[in-house]
């Protein structure tokens, strides 16, 4: 079973965390890819829209009559066949959300902090908890957890942490999740993940699957 380092905000190593191999074991790329998806998908506004017939302006009158003027019929200045006219088939304002299976949602949550696990960007720290909101502070406390370009950090989501959320706001390439919130998207779209020992605890808690329990034979006769 593999153990991960647990510092504190000065980066000294304070202890140690044994992961579950059910959780950090292996890196399933497809499952990945599907959530990402799915993510983004849910992320979009959906709000195009195009005029259709009804919609655009002009009357509804009959130009002319239908027949005895030798030009082509036609019922309406609204027409799709005119300029100005309305617009056939066009987008309309729709959610491109769609359902993903939880237990796909979970097995790609695993695969990212496998990822993360096996890149050397997982970093456990024992205690997020600070004295003051101060973006200062909490900035020299990234560079000593080796913060380069962008870094996600979680906490336990018992009770809010209004220091943390307002020490993190303001640093560019820095974001702030609870440990329910957390999705595959925000940990491949940060380079370094930073958990607090509780986060990681209650998260790898919910990501270790259930093992059944062996039926018991029947009773002799």
């Amino acid at each position: 079973m593999a153990t991960i380092d647990v510092v504190n905000l000065d980066g000294q190593k304070v202890g140690s965390l044994e992961l579950a191999e059910e959780v950090f074991g292996a890196v399933n790329e497809d499952l990945l890819w599907e959530a990402v998806q799915h993510f983004r998908a849910a992320q979009r506004a959906g709000t195009h829209a195009t005029k259709n017939r009804k919609l655009v302006s002009g009357a509804g009158k009959k130009l002319w009559k239908q027949k005895g003027t030798g030009r082509a019929r036609v019922g309406s200045i609204r027409s799709p066949l005119w300029r100005h006219g309305g617009t056939v088939h066009g987008p309309q304002p729709r959610s491109y959300d769609y359902a993903f299976p939880r237990k796909k949602l979970l097995g790609a949550l695993r695969s990212a902090l496998a990822a993360k696990l096996a890149d050397g960007h997982l970093v456990v720290v024992d205690s997020l908890e600070l004295k003051e909101a101060k973006t200062k502070s909490f900035r020299q406390a990234l560079a000593a957890l080796k913060f380069n370009k962008t870094a996600l950090v979680v906490e336990a989501g018992s009770t809010l942490n209004a220091n943390l959320e307002l020490s993190t706001r303001n640093i560019a390439g820095v974001a702030m999740l609870y440990g329910p919130e957390v999705h595959p998207y925000h940990l491949l779209r940060h380079e370094l993940a930073i958990f607090s020992l509780a986060a990681l605890e209650r998260l790898q808690g919910r990501l270790a699957p259930a093992r059944k329990r062996p039926r018991g034979g029947r009773a002799g006769r």
